[in-house]
């Protein structure tokens, strides 16, 4: 990896974990769970610079917000964090750098926000849910608790899926795809010019 670009990976790697560090609740889930736009450089890295660029970013991302908020969640929300950015950023750009129109970002952008929050729901039911009880000393039953006073509609793992996991992904992701099809293109020149 030349200099230039390392060191615009670095930058965007900064400029994720302040994003992430500037985290907030959304109502529809517990608190433990956050939105935020850190996945936004993410995804410019990965669309300028290729996948295996997005990946460091995202892996920055982490070391660095750890550096600035100590974690709450005994590292499961940061894995996750991680897990959740480079399948959304790795699905959009494979699926853009063979098809680099707009059309092909948009598409790739929605097929990574549905992979992603298909994702999120595998690693959640049967990795990060179950980890993060086991640390804390809780149930399942607690984490859906967790859920149900926030949503009157969580009743069960399933209506937890259903009602907070799927809409908060769905949101989140589509939300940094908007933004990211607004601004791509401007940023790239830029991020260009100065790897160069």
């Amino acid at each position: 990896m030349k200099t230039k670009k390392l060191v615009m990976a670095a930058l965007l790697g900064a400029l994720a974990a302040i994003l992430m560090v500037l985290d907030f609740n959304v109502p529809f889930v517990p608190m433990f769970i956050k939105f935020d736009f850190s996945d936004f450089p993410v995804l410019i890295g990965g669309f300028v610079f290729g996948p295996v660029t997005g990946v460091l970013i995202a892996f920055l991302k982490i070391v660095l917000n750890l550096l600035f908020k100590p974690t709450t969640t005994m590292f499961v929300g940061e894995a996750s964090n991680f897990l959740l950015s480079v399948c959304y950023m790795g699905v959009a750009c494979l699926y853009y750098r063979k098809h680099r129109t707009k059309k092909g970002a948009v598409i790739g952008m929605v097929l990574a926000t549905v992979a992603t929050s298909l994702f999120a729901i595998a690693s959640n039911l049967l990795v990060m849910f179950p980890m993060y009880a086991k640390l804390f000393g809780m149930s399942t039953e607690a984490i859906i608790g967790m859920f149900s006073k926030i949503n009157p509609l969580v009743k069960d793992m399933t209506t937890m899926v259903i009602a907070s996991l799927v809409p908060f992904n769905l949101f989140k992701y589509g939300v940094i795809s908007l933004i990211t099809f607004i601004s791509y293109k401007k940023i790239e020149v830029i991020l260009k010019k100065y790897s160069n």
